[in-house]
């Protein structure tokens, strides 16, 4: 088939590679001059690395190159995927600075795109959305803007700060507290004259290395981590520690809470957040960022907890300023805001929302990947998670299985249960944080095992038993793909595994 990509970040690149392989005519489109998504030159923030370790966040059969440092910076992410679209003849797929400004559907089930630059449409059989759920940064709106502006100061959202000189001698606030905001605060204090944080709520950090030592990764991005949070059927081991265990569980994940208060002096900086670290999932699982509190400690960042921006305006001497919900005032030169983002299909027709969206505009999609209702679609990437790579080349197989109608779905009425019983249960899981129902996290493994189970196929019992204890490992699903291109075409599959490059 011809198929048509729309992002060239993790998930579009994953899914191009799997269908290439599987024999489809794919076309890549992103309106970015580069590769990476997230990862992009032109969304790189200064102080930009991965949350997963590198070795959690490399797709099966490519792993990143050695010399890489355990939490990569963006711009060695977004090289790393760029020599992954090359290493598997992706590039001649790409269309760079390519915008898709219209997606629409045909009569006979194909869809028409049109793209900046191009005066005419173009046809494909099929459509695969991978544009990613941190697409359009949500910044909000605030009174006295203009009257901000004129004064000389910049509203911008993270994603639009790029380079940590822009603060120099400047009094910047940065609005937010999740990975994105603490990360690019540190960079900004080194430079700026004040460095001053809203956070409107304060979360749960996890220490990168607990008690300074032991990597998170030994404990949280592990299938026993991962069954520390109740999911919505209960297995083996999970069943345990829901119930006689419960208390064990409960003092497993809150003793890193713990560790943390004493690791970072929280109740000193009175920055310790509401609830315990299991209530961690209800908001954001985000890392503590190294340097963050610590310039904290030492003064030259100040974090305003539980306060929001009411107003900016230009203060009596006409420099920027900022008035908090305390009734406080900051001079503030630039505000940025990491804020979130907000997860769109603008080039997609207005009436196709109701069938793509729930009744609260949730996005509606059986396995995160294909909504019921629209044929012909499918979504990747709408599966945040700390093994975001992992889970969008596992759907990627899935699309490619569908493709050949080589996956026994169920009957529509029982995919549109599926998936409201999914997003009910997060609602309560997550306590309606999850992005839209386009976030997994913390139950990453869950989806993946859910995807293999459609196709009848996964890695063998005792590797999946030995990720109970030990970090998951990638690697050990790079004999997916080629196992499922042998099932849909023997004479013609690709070799079990690609080479890795010398230098990885």
């Amino acid at each position: 088939m011809r198929v048509a990509i729309i992002g060239a970040g993790v998930a579009g690149l994953a899914t191009a590679k799997v269908l290439t392989q599987a024999g489809h005519d794919v076309e890549v489109f992103e309106k970015a001059p580069d590769v990476g998504g997230v990862w992009s030159q032109t969304r790189r923030y200064p102080g930009l690395t991965t949350q997963s370790p590198k070795a959690q966040y490399s797709l099966s059969d490519f792993p990143m190159p050695r010399d890489y440092p355990e939490w990569p910076a963006g711009e060695q992410i977004q090289a790393y995927l760029a020599a992954y679209a090359t290493h598997f003849g992706l590039d001649r797929a790409l269309r760079l600075g390519t915008e898709v400004t219209s997606a629409r559907p045909t009569a006979d089930g194909r869809w028409m795109l049109a793209t900046t630059g191009a005066s005419e449409t173009s046809e494909f059989d099929r459509l695969v959305i991978a544009n990613g759920v941190f697409c359009e940064p949500a910044v909000p709106s605030y009174p006295g803007l203009a009257e901000f502006a004129t004064a000389g100061g910049v509203l911008c959202a993270g994603i639009e700060f790029h380079d940590a000189e822009q603060a120099r001698g400047k009094h910047v606030l940065v609005v937010g507290y999740g990975k994105s905001a603490c990360d690019v605060t540190v960079p900004i204090s080194e430079v700026a004259a004040s460095t001053d944080v809203i956070a409107r709520q304060l979360l749960w950090k996890v220490p990168r290395k607990v008690g300074g030592r032991l990597n998170f990764k030994m404990l949280l991005l592990t299938r026993l981590g991962e069954a520390l949070f109740r999911y919505r059927y209960l297995r083996g081991m999970e069943k345990f520690l829901h119930g006689p265990g419960k208390r064990l569980r409960q003092n497993m994940i809150n003793s890193i809470g713990s560790v943390s208060v004493r690791q970072y002096g929280l109740k000193k900086l009175d920055l310790v957040p509401p609830g315990q670290m299991e209530d961690i999932v209800r908001g954001a699982i985000g890392l503590a960022t190294e340097g963050f509190f610590e310039g904290v400690t030492a003064g030259s960042i100040a974090v305003h907890r539980d306060q929001t921006i009411t107003r900016l305006y230009a203060a009596g001497d006409g420099s920027p300023a900022a008035e908090l919900s305390d009734g406080s005032t900051l001079p503030a030169d630039i505000v940025v805001c990491a804020t979130g983002f907000t997860q769109g299909v603008p080039f997609l027709p207005d009436d196709m929302r109701d069938r793509l969206l729930d009744e609260r505009g949730n996005f509606a999609l059986y396995r995160q990947i294909r909504p019921v209702d629209v044929p012909g679609l499918y979504f990747n990437g709408y599966n945040s998670s700390f093994f975001s790579p992992l889970n969008a080349e596992m759907a990627a197989v899935w699309i490619a299985a569908d493709l050949a109608a080589a996956i026994r779905l169920p009957a529509a009425e029982a995919m549109r249960q599926a998936v409201a019983e999914q997003l009910a249960f997060m609602d309560v899981a997550t306590d309606t944080h999850h992005c839209r129902g386009t976030k997994i996290i913390p139950f990453s493994m869950h989806n993946v095992d859910e995807v293999l189970g459609d196709l009848d196929l996964n890695i063998k019992a005792p590797v999946r038993a030995s990720h109970w204890l030990n970090p998951i490992n990638p690697a050990a699903y790079r004999q997916i793909t080629p196992a499922l291109l042998q099932r849909l075409t023997p004479a013609a599959a690709e070799p079990a595994s690609a080479p890795a490059p010398a230098s990885r």
